[in-house]
């Protein structure tokens, strides 16, 4: 027998979110996870209309490693009014990612954002096209498709820093390195950040290998939208902390942040990092690729229980 196969259709975004910045831009705000897993990206600590000169940001976030992120929203068509205000955002906070958020966006903005991409090395570029959807009588859920964001490999490879251009290949050959021993972070391609991301099987936490000048981090990271279901994510495998750590062979950094938003278990690797001599790289990528293998087997059962 065929099981029941639904039909998805379109909702208006207007009947999900009556009003951009009163409802949109509040949900996006308690759910930057949903943009996180579209995007790639670690989004936290959301602030709206915070001010930039004499005007208000939809929203302002910022990575893991800090870096801060503009989001404009427009729920209609894309025009050369929230493309300046995206520019404007980005400069007068000194941001160094925005993300345009449309629901129809016009070829000439796709156009646009691309060339931004391409000619500044400095900031990048994301532009998300919004629907809402429900199969049958569900409940309305969003759609967020990703319409342009920057290349994985930089076009201009003279125009990065020095120590992008490091990472970059850092993360490569680790990211090949790794194929033969993991299938975590198969499907993700190099960046210039400091850090890399795969999703862990819940939404808004992710397994991350974190280099640095001289050392290195493998953890989990709770990211999602509200500090109390990051540190119920937190408290509930801090609870099975003796036999995480048996089975990952060694103690771990369990850290819960009281004053943000973000939890992480995580273990630092001394002994190296990417401005080491390229020829010692395949050595720290070794005892990388060997904690990450071993907090992924060590977390997985009890990640699978997780409540949340």
């Amino acid at each position: 027998m065929v099981a029941s196969i639904g039909r998805l259709r379109r909702v208006g975004l207007r009947e999900v979110w009556p009003h951009e910045a009163l409802d949109f831009t509040k949900w996006l705000g308690e759910n930057l996870d949903v943009l996180n897993e579209v995007l790639g990206l670690t989004l936290q600590n959301p602030e709206s209309e915070q001010a930039a000169g004499d005007f208000r940001v939809d929203v302002v976030a910022e990575e893991a490693d800090g870096t801060l992120v503009v989001i404009e929203n427009q729920l209609g068509q894309s025009d050369h009014d929230h493309l300046g205000k995206i520019i404007t955002y980005l400069t007068g906070l000194e941001a160094k990612k925005a993300i345009w958020i449309v629901a129809d966006p016009r070829p000439e903005h796709v156009a646009a954002i691309s060339w931004l991409n391409s000619e500044l090395s400095t900031a990048r570029f994301y532009l998300v096209k919004v629907e809402a959807v429900r199969i049958g009588t569900s409940d309305p859920a969003p759609l967020l498709t990703k319409i342009v964001a920057p290349s994985a490999e930089p076009s201009i490879k003279q125009e990065l820093t020095e120590r992008h251009t490091l990472r970059y290949h850092f993360w490569a050959s680790l990211l090949e390195a790794a194929k033969p021993r993991s299938r975590l972070f198969a499907n993700i391609s190099p960046g210039t950040d400091n850090w890399m991301g795969a999703g862990a099987g819940k939404s808004g936490v992710w397994y991350q290998y974190v280099i640095r000048q001289h050392d290195a981090t493998v953890c989990l990271y709770m990211s999602r939208g509200r500090s109390e279901e990051n540190r119920l994510i937190f408290d509930t495998l801090h609870e099975s902390k003796d036999s995480i750590e048996t089975a990952f062979g060694e103690p771990l950094d369990w850290v819960k942040r009281e004053d943000r938003q973000t939890c992480e278990i995580r273990k630092v690797i001394p002994g190296g990092g990417y401005r080491d001599d390229e020829d010692a790289w395949a050595a720290i990528q070794d005892r990388m690729i060997d904690s990450m293998t071993r907090l992924e087997t060590a977390l997985r059962p009890f990640i699978a229980k997780l409540p949340v």
